[in-house]
Protein backbone atom coordinates (compact mmCIF):
# COMPACT_ATOMS: atom_id res chain seq x y z
CA UNK A 1 0.00 0.00 0.00
CA UNK A 2 2.63 2.51 0.92
CA UNK A 3 4.29 2.06 -2.66
CA UNK A 4 0.58 3.01 -4.35
CA UNK A 5 1.10 6.09 -2.42
CA UNK A 6 4.11 6.85 -3.42
CA UNK A 7 3.80 6.22 -6.91
CA UNK A 8 0.64 8.59 -6.47
CA UNK A 9 2.99 11.09 -5.02
CA UNK A 10 5.62 10.97 -7.24
CA UNK A 11 2.68 11.40 -10.42
CA UNK A 12 1.19 14.06 -8.40
CA UNK A 13 4.67 15.88 -8.58
CA UNK A 14 5.43 14.94 -12.13
CA UNK A 15 1.94 16.76 -13.20
CA UNK A 16 2.91 19.45 -11.11
CA UNK A 17 6.23 20.41 -12.56
CA UNK A 18 4.76 19.80 -16.13
CA UNK A 19 2.16 22.38 -15.33
CA UNK A 20 4.66 24.71 -13.90
CA UNK A 21 6.62 24.23 -17.03
CA UNK A 22 3.92 25.30 -19.46
CA UNK A 23 3.33 28.44 -17.85
CA UNK A 24 6.90 30.02 -17.87
CA UNK A 25 6.82 33.74 -18.25
CA UNK A 26 8.14 34.24 -21.68
CA UNK A 27 10.90 36.79 -21.87
CA UNK A 28 11.79 38.34 -24.86
CA UNK A 29 15.32 40.02 -25.71
CA UNK A 30 15.86 42.71 -28.23
CA UNK A 31 19.08 44.19 -28.82
CA UNK A 32 18.92 48.10 -29.12
CA UNK A 33 21.46 49.20 -32.56
CA UNK A 34 21.33 53.11 -33.01
CA UNK A 35 21.41 53.67 -36.74
CA UNK A 36 24.60 55.21 -38.35
CA UNK A 37 25.13 58.91 -36.66
CA UNK A 38 22.19 58.68 -34.01
CA UNK A 39 22.54 57.74 -30.31
CA UNK A 40 18.75 57.16 -29.70
CA UNK A 41 16.08 55.24 -30.88
CA UNK A 42 12.44 54.19 -30.82
CA UNK A 43 10.91 50.71 -30.67
CA UNK A 44 7.94 48.91 -30.22
CA UNK A 45 6.56 46.07 -28.58
CA UNK A 46 4.12 44.17 -26.94
CA UNK A 47 3.58 41.42 -24.46
CA UNK A 48 0.73 40.23 -22.16
CA UNK A 49 0.50 38.47 -18.55
CA UNK A 50 3.84 37.81 -16.61
CA UNK A 51 6.06 38.03 -20.28
CA UNK A 52 8.46 40.98 -20.49
CA UNK A 53 10.54 42.01 -23.04
CA UNK A 54 14.51 42.74 -22.23
CA UNK A 55 16.00 45.89 -24.23
CA UNK A 56 20.11 45.12 -24.09
CA UNK A 57 21.79 48.34 -25.26
CA UNK A 58 25.85 48.96 -24.89
CA UNK A 59 26.83 52.29 -22.86
CA UNK A 60 30.02 53.03 -21.74
CA UNK A 61 30.92 54.47 -17.77
CA UNK A 62 30.07 57.90 -17.85
CA UNK A 63 27.39 58.41 -20.21
CA UNK A 64 24.35 59.24 -20.14
CA UNK A 65 21.35 56.62 -20.77
CA UNK A 66 17.75 57.66 -21.19
CA UNK A 67 14.26 56.13 -21.45
CA UNK A 68 11.32 57.10 -22.25
CA UNK A 69 7.72 54.39 -22.04
CA UNK A 70 4.71 55.48 -24.03
CA UNK A 71 1.35 53.53 -24.89
CA UNK A 72 -0.32 51.26 -22.60
CA UNK A 73 -1.07 52.75 -18.98
CA UNK A 74 -0.03 49.26 -17.64
CA UNK A 75 3.94 49.21 -19.29
CA UNK A 76 6.62 50.00 -16.51
CA UNK A 77 10.45 49.67 -16.43
CA UNK A 78 13.40 49.11 -14.61
CA UNK A 79 17.03 49.56 -15.67
CA UNK A 80 19.97 46.99 -14.77
CA UNK A 81 23.71 47.50 -14.65
CA UNK A 82 25.67 45.12 -16.73
CA UNK A 83 26.03 41.85 -14.99
CA UNK A 84 22.67 41.99 -12.99
CA UNK A 85 19.61 40.21 -13.83
CA UNK A 86 15.93 41.07 -13.47
CA UNK A 87 14.57 39.12 -10.30
CA UNK A 88 18.17 39.08 -8.95
CA UNK A 89 19.53 42.12 -8.70
CA UNK A 90 18.31 45.76 -7.73
CA UNK A 91 17.51 48.19 -10.66
CA UNK A 92 19.66 51.20 -10.96
CA UNK A 93 16.35 52.91 -12.42
CA UNK A 94 12.86 52.32 -13.16
CA UNK A 95 9.40 54.28 -14.59
CA UNK A 96 5.79 53.78 -16.19
CA UNK A 97 4.42 54.97 -19.29
CA UNK A 98 4.98 58.67 -19.82
CA UNK A 99 7.72 58.98 -17.17
CA UNK A 100 11.05 58.85 -18.11
CA UNK A 101 14.15 58.35 -15.97
CA UNK A 102 17.71 59.55 -16.94
CA UNK A 103 20.98 58.44 -15.27
CA UNK A 104 24.86 58.47 -15.78
CA UNK A 105 25.87 54.91 -16.17
CA UNK A 106 28.48 53.71 -13.68
CA UNK A 107 30.22 50.81 -16.31
CA UNK A 108 31.13 49.81 -19.13
CA UNK A 109 28.65 46.85 -20.73
CA UNK A 110 25.41 46.03 -21.94
CA UNK A 111 22.45 47.39 -19.82
CA UNK A 112 19.21 45.52 -19.67
CA UNK A 113 16.29 47.61 -19.36
CA UNK A 114 13.08 45.61 -18.61
CA UNK A 115 9.70 46.23 -19.82
CA UNK A 116 6.79 44.81 -17.74
CA UNK A 117 3.58 45.54 -16.07
CA UNK A 118 2.42 44.96 -12.23
CA UNK A 119 1.12 41.83 -10.85
CA UNK A 120 -2.77 42.60 -10.91
CA UNK A 121 -3.14 43.57 -14.97
CA UNK A 122 -0.66 40.55 -15.58
CA UNK A 123 -3.01 38.25 -13.27
CA UNK A 124 -5.56 39.52 -15.52
CA UNK A 125 -3.67 38.35 -18.75
CA UNK A 126 -3.34 41.92 -20.13
CA UNK A 127 -2.13 43.03 -23.37
CA UNK A 128 0.52 45.94 -23.37
CA UNK A 129 1.64 48.13 -26.36
CA UNK A 130 4.00 50.43 -25.76
CA UNK A 131 6.49 52.51 -27.77
CA UNK A 132 10.33 52.63 -25.75
CA UNK A 133 12.37 55.40 -26.91
CA UNK A 134 16.17 54.50 -25.55
CA UNK A 135 19.53 57.28 -25.49
CA UNK A 136 22.89 56.93 -24.42
CA UNK A 137 25.00 60.10 -24.91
Amino acid sequence: MKHVFAVLALACLLVGLAVSASGADQVTTVPVHFSRGLSDATLKGHFSGYDSVHYTVDAKAGQTLSVKVTGSPNANFNVFKPGDEPGTAAAIGSGSTGSAWKGQVPADGEYIVQVYQMRASARREDKVDFAIQVAVH
